[in-house]
């Protein structure tokens, strides 16, 4: 007998198959806790409309609720000749309960199944990207409060141009971070929408209640126009995407600057050397390794917005299998990304900092600007103040006074860390996490 829900008396051929599935059932052991839930989410409806016995509904979440610890232990297997999650679900059911096992397909197709548990993982990857981007935000407000005080060269042009601190330094990139709060934010608004009733993209004659499930859930609303529904299959993903690498963006050029800093010629940080490795032939090196592969891996991830959009840019409505190869490239993306952010968390709790920088004359030129400031407030027009100054910098007379006063809002003597958390932390308020907890304990009988 087939195990395939699609499958009636003809079998395809062996390298059809194997072609047209490729890794789609590797990929859908990820979403084998999703499928489940969004299974029970939609009988427990079907049970409500008439189309399900109570005396029915109560066997058939008990034996879901089984393959969902299953799942969580990482016991849940897609047999050999199963072609996808959807099918080994159903599968479990009918050995395991008979023809009741059948009945829990009726109002659905695999297409809004799948969008369904891909916006069931998503927003669990979304959260836990969150989790772990604020960690690294806490680790670098924590080390701008500590090195708040000690003073580096900023660059333009990559040419020593004026004062920086690592206070600056550090909580420039936890600024940033929190920025990149309000890009998952919004992608995880766009997926916290509930596309289950939609069917095959064509919505269903049962008397469905997409509300029910939408709660049932803990969605924030449902995708209502069926049609819709099934065109947000490779926008979400996109979507969701863009939040990543916007997050990957951040940390690869924290990692650039990091490599940067740790070499010798500049020798602004340093890392423990467990934190680094050696070469086969040069005995004093020490690589910042895990570095160069943190902005490899989050440039790699900056490119996977691009790959999904290319996939589905010139697709009409309606469902196309061109959607299974957005697969491949999303669902390993959150793990990617969360652990290069651990990573990064890890090396910039660890990091130590040069507080003598400046004692080498070379970056002596780097306060001609505070000199032509102090003369300019002294009542020098700053046209001639700047050429004086420039005049002592040609001629190797320039003294500088290595002591900067700023003031004023994000600068080196106000760095404004609480406001900057205080933005991150209204960010972090609006997602909806707490509503999505409490739903899916209810329907879990927690």
């Amino acid at each position: 007998m087939s195990n395939k829900l699609w499958e009636k008396n003809t079998q395809v051929d062996k390298r059809i198959e194997r072609f047209t599935v490729g890794l789609d059932r590797e990929m859908d052991l990820h979403l084998a806790r999703h499928d489940v839930l969004g299974s029970m989410a939609h009988i427990t409806m079907l049970a409500e409309v008439g189309l399900l016995r109570r005396d029915e509904l109560t066997p058939l979440l008990a034996e879901l609720k089984r393959i969902y610890r299953e799942a969580e232990a990482g016991k849940f297997v897609i047999e050999d000749d199963v072609e996808d999650v959807h099918s080994q679900v159903e599968l479990l059911l009918t050995r395991r309960l008979g023809d009741l096992g059948k009945k829990i397909h009726s109002g659905r197709s695999r297409n809004d199944q799948v969008l369904l548990d891909l916006k069931l993982f998503a927003r669990e990857g979304l959260e836990r990207t969150v989790q772990a981007v604020c960690r690294l935000f806490d680790t670098l407000v924590a080390q701008s409060e500590r090195y708040r005080h000690v003073l580096m060269p900023g660059y333009t042009h990559l040419q020593v141009a004026m004062p920086s601190s690592f206070g600056l330094w550090f909580g420039a990139y936890a600024e940033s971070l929190a920025d990149d709060l309000q890009m998952l934010l919004a992608a995880w608004r766009v997926t916290n929408r509930n596309p289950l009733g939609s069917a095959a993209g064509y919505g269903s004659s049962f008397p469905l209640d997409r509300q029910l499930t939408t709660d049932l859930l803990g969605f924030d609303s449902m995708d209502y126009n069926v049609v819709y529904a099934q065109m947000g299959r490779g926008k979400m993903e996109r979507t969701v995407a863009t939040a990543l690498a916007s997050v990957a963006a951040t940390v690869a050029k924290l990692a650039f600057d990091a490599c940067l800093y740790t070499s010798q010629n500049f020798g602004f940080i340093r890392l423990p050397d467990e934190y680094t490795t050696g070469s086969s032939i040069m005995p004093h090196k020490k690589n910042p390794d895990v570095f160069e592969l943190t902005r490899a891996k989050c440039n790699k991830l900056q490119a996977l917005p691009q790959q999904i959009t290319l996939i589905t840019n010139n697709l009409p409505s309606g469902y196309f299998r061109d959607l299974q190869m957005t697969k491949e490239l999303f669902v390993p993306a959150f793990d990617e990304l969360i652990d290069c952010l651990d990573m990064a968390e890890r090396m910039m709790a660890q990091v130590r900092v040069n507080e003598h920088i400046l004692d080498d004359p070379r970056y002596d030129p780097m306060f001609s600007v505070e000199e032509v400031n102090r003369r300019t407030l002294a009542g020098t027009p700053f046209r001639d103040a700047y050429r004086q100054v420039g005049l002592e910098i040609e001629a190797g007379q320039f003294h500088p006074v290595k002591e900067v006063r700023h003031t004023h809002a994000g600068s080196l003597g106000n760095l404004c860390n609480d406001r900057i958390t205080a933005y991150r932390d209204s960010v972090l308020a609006q997602f909806t996490f707490d509503r999505v907890h409490e739903a899916e304990r209810k329907l879990l009988g927690e």
